[in-house]
């Protein structure tokens, strides 16, 4: 809501990202992360955005406030702690995914492995005359080359990568 907020009302004063970066003093992709729902402004920041917006801090948080209360920071703390929590959720979430396809990987190499081995190279035997299955033995190869010789360095990243993305 932050976000959507803050892209229109910067929209409908007929501001750019960069326009508005400049007004606070800090980078567009700063606006852009704000935007995107990336990441929300510290208070003093918020307070900043909604007097270069001309906007009180309660609009952009979503509040239609007719007065403002005594302890209005407080409020926007408030509402900015349930955002981050929103945002490191969000983190938290591509995290177990990444864990999980990482976990994929490793599985569907195994098989391929298994694969080639329980194979034992059939296509070497092939008469290789007939042009489609040499075009097909070659292909095979190939792969079985090439996977044999990248797959081990791939299988380590993604043990490094699961070992990254436990859960703490």
């Amino acid at each position: 809501m932050l976000n959507e907020n803050i892209k229109a009302i910067r929209k409908s004063k007929g501001l750019s990202q960069q326009e508005l970066a400049v007004k606070l003093n800090v980078v567009r992709q700063t606006i852009s992360k704000w935007e995107q729902s990336l990441s929300v402004p510290d208070s003093d920041m918020l307070i900043a955005l909604s007097e270069a917006l001309e906007t009180p801090v309660s609009t952009l948080l979503g509040e239609n406030v007719m007065e403002q209360e005594a302890d209005d920071l407080k409020a926007i703390s408030a509402k900015l702690e349930v955002i981050n929590l929103q945002l490191a959720q969000r983190k938290a979430a591509g995290k177990r995914m990444l864990h999980w396809c990482l976990i994929a990987l490793c599985a569907g190499i195994a098989v391929i492995f298994a694969c080639v081995l329980a194979l034992e190279s059939p296509y070497l035997g092939w008469d290789y005359s007939d042009p489609e299955t040499a075009v097909l033995g070659v292909a095979l190869h190939a792969f079985e080359w090439l996977f044999v010789r990248a797959a081990p360095i791939i299988l380590i990243a993604a043990f490094l990568g699961l070992f990254l993305t436990r859960k703490e």
